[in-house]
């Protein structure tokens, strides 16, 4: 038989505190099985893709065009992108980041206004 029944002594405030101290209770014992699962440590960061390593001038026109799909000014990205294809013979794989990919040559490139002149 429960104290907190219409008709018996205990007031409200009373089985209130008396339900809430049960219901916190039961969350703090699943707050410390949770803390006691075990440690899963998080997977690796994927690495970056192979950039398009350029044997033949050629070849930098697909490797560029596929680089600049996305770019808001392809024109523009393609004409740069060409340039330092030719001279560093490398590509960086995706539209955007992994320049490093192709070293020193694509990523120390700079125009005349100190920017990175490879997309």
């Amino acid at each position: 038989m429960s104290m907190c029944q219409p008709g018996l002594a205990f007031d409200n405030q009373a089985c209130f505190l008396l339900v809430s101290t049960r219901v916190s209770s039961d969350s703090e014992e699943a707050f410390t099985e949770a803390a006691m699962a075990p440690y899963v440590p998080a997977t690796p960061p994927a690495l970056a893709p192979a950039p398009h390593k350029i044997i033949d001038t050629k070849e930098c026109v697909g490797a560029c065009k596929e680089r600049c799909s996305l770019h808001s000014r392809k024109n523009v990205c393609s004409r740069a992108c060409l340039t330092c294809c030719s001279v560093c013979k490398c590509v960086p794989a995706g539209t955007v980041g992994n320049k490093e990919t192709c070293g020193k040559c694509y990523t120390d490139w700079q125009t005349h206004g100190n920017r990175t002149k490879c997309p």
